[in-house]
C-alpha cells in the first residue's frame, strides 16, 4: 500500500497509508474503531476506492477483476454474499471448483473438518449461528489457493475456543509462506497469529 487516503462526507478516515505485507507474515492492524482499519481493507480489494494512493500486489496495481488477482488474493470482509438454497458444504464446492483446485469433495470436507463445521454442512447458511456463520466464511478461504489473505475483525462471533483456533490458524498460514493483512481488535488472536502489529490512529 502506497499512500492509500480515503474520506468520507468531508473527513478524513485513512491518510497516506504506507505498508508493504511479505510472505510468511501476518500483519494486524489495530486501533480504536473509526481509524480506517476496516476502510484500509475495502480500498485493496477495490470495494472503496481511495482518494489517493494505490494497492499493489508485486509489481503491479492489485485489480480485483483481473483473473491473477483473484487467484492471488482472497478476502474474508464479513460481506460475502450466499445463495439461500445452496448448503454449507454446497457453497464451498461450488467455491472450490470455481477456483479450479484438484479433488473439490476432499478439499471441502478438509474445509469443514479444520473450520468444525462438519455437523451443520447440510444446513443452509441463514440456519446457522453467529459462531457457525463465522466459521464458515473462514471456510472459504480454506477451499480455494491465495497468497494472500485479507480479513476484517475475522474473530467476531468466535468463543474463546475459536480464537485461540484462529490465530493458531493465520500462523500456519503465515508459516507455509502465505501473507495475511487483518483488522482485529483481539489481542489474543493477534498475539497466538503472531502478527505484526501497525497501530492506526486516526482523527477519532
Amino acid at each position: 500500500m502506497r499512500g492509500l487516503t480515503k474520506g468520507f462526507g468531508g473527513r478524513t478516515v485513512l491518510a497516506g497509508l504506507d505498508l508493504e505485507v511479505t510472505a510468511g507474515e501476518v500483519v494486524s492492524l489495530v486501533g480504536p474503531n473509526g481509524v480506517g482499519k476496516s476502510t484500509a481493507l475495502r480500498c485493496i480489494v477495490g470495494s472503496d476506492t481511495p482518494d489517493e494512493g494505490e494497492a499493489l500486489l508485486g509489481e503491479h496495481r492489485l485489480d480485483m477483476r483481473q483473473p491473477q488477482a483473484r487467484r492471488a488474493v482472497c478476502a474474508v470482509l464479513g460481506d460475502f454474499g450466499v445463495l439461500p438454497d445452496l448448503t454449507v458444504a454446497e457453497h464451498l464446492d461450488l467455491l472450490a471448483r470455481a477456483h479450479g483446485v484438484d479433488d473439490p469433495p476432499s478439499v471441502v470436507d478438509g474445509a469443514l473438518d479444520e473450520a468444525r463445521i462438519h455437523h451443520v454442512a447440510d444446513q443452509v447458511p441463514s440456519t446457522l449461528s453467529s459462531g457457525q456463520a463465522q466459521r464458515f466464511a473462514l471456510a472459504t478461504a480454506m477451499v480455494r489457493p491465495w497468497a494472500l489473505l485479507l480479513a476484517d475483525e475475522p474473530e467476531q462471533r468466535l468463543d474463546d475456543a475459536g480464537r485461540e483456533w484462529l490465530g493458531d490458524w493465520l500462523a500456519g498460514h503465515a508459516e507455509a509462506g502465505r501473507a495475511v493483512l487483518l483488522a482485529s481488535h483481539d489481542p489474543q488472536v493477534v498475539r497466538r497469529s503472531g502478527a505484526r502489529v501497525v497501530t492506526l490512529a486516526g482523527d477519532v
